[in-house]
């Protein structure tokens, strides 16, 4: 059963919106230091050794990982293989702009992969949620000008954000459906190095594919150093445990619109590198977001 949505858990939901707005402008600024599917891979392999004093017992042969490693199979394809490894292919194609816009409809798709494949109804209260926070994106996209939309072509990265959007839900979805022994999924490093696991199997099978069907470099240096260990700390670590224990406590429905807030943060961050203060387009976005948030979670 599903709590009501409290401040403390409302802060859980919008630490990884903040964070993954960070890992965005992150891997556009390293994506010609680094292949996309690498980038993802190394990600993971770095964040698997910061767990790793914290979750060893994990890997032992009579842990429970082994019994269920179907279910971690899954949520390592969606969550460790598939999301972010299409985000950062996408930034090598799309713009910042095409990208956000596409990844806004992840509340959609939370909505319609819970109904379809989990048996949750949607309640109008969620459109209505759903709507408001789509509309709070469009205005940080259009810079509250709506001509500029307009103005936005689709190009393939485009398509990899979709499927990133898909592949979350679906792992989302996942999370909230518990499958494995209480004392695992009490244990939150241990449960997030079991995805880790099986997750470097599907990203290390990417890259390997990546490195086969084409002639790749990799840059090194600090500059990719520094932006491995950001993204390994933050996005991969701190912000999939503050998302794992918020979608455990209202669901992922509700959890869903708060990843909306990540074109803000973006926007914001942009802006703070920019040098430019932010506008009163982003008050109104960020008003209507919070807006989807507080209708799609009443009672």
């Amino acid at each position: 059963m599903n709590q009501r949505l409290t401040p403390a858990t409302a802060l859980l939901l919008t630490l990884p919106p903040l964070l993954w707005a960070g890992n965005a402008v992150v891997g556009r600024v390293v994506h010609e230091l680094i292949p996309p599917m690498t980038l993802n891979f190394l990600r993971w392999v770095l964040a698997f050794v910061i767990l790793l004093p914290l979750a060893w017992r994990v890997l032992r042969p009579d842990s429970a990982m082994w019994s269920h490693w179907k279910r971690f199979s899954l949520l390592g394809l969606f969550g460790i293989g598939c999301y972010n490894a299409l985000q950062y292919l996408a930034l090598q194609t799309s713009t910042p702009l095409n990208v956000t816009l596409v990844a806004s409809s992840i509340p959609v798709w939370m909505l319609m992969v819970g109904a379809l494949f989990f048996g949750r109804p949607v309640s109008r209260r969620q459109v209505a949620g759903a709507l408001l926070s789509i509309a709070g994106v469009l205005v940080v996209l259009s810079r509250g000008r709506w001509e500029l939309l307009v103005q936005v072509r689709l190009v393939p990265g485009d398509l990899y954000v979709l499927l990133a959007t898909l592949a979350w839900a679906f792992y989302s979805w996942l999370l909230s459906q518990p499958k494995e022994p209480p004392e695992l999924r009490r244990d939150w490093a241990a449960f997030l190095m079991a995805q880790i696991v099986f997750g470097l199997g599907w990203s290390g099978l990417f890259a390997g594919g990546e490195w086969a069907l084409a002639d790749q470099h990799i840059s090194w240096g600090w500059p990719l150093a520094t932006a491995l260990l950001y993204i390994a700390v933050g996005p991969a670590v701190m912000a999939y445990r503050c998302w794992g224990m918020g979608v455990q406590r209202v669901g992922p429905a509700i959890a869903g619109f708060f990843s909306n807030l990540t074109p803000l943060f973006a926007a914001l961050l942009s802006a703070a590198f920019l040098g430019e203060l932010p506008h009163l387009y982003h008050a109104l976005a960020f008003g209507l977001i919070v807006g989807g948030i507080v209708v799609s979670s009443r009672r």
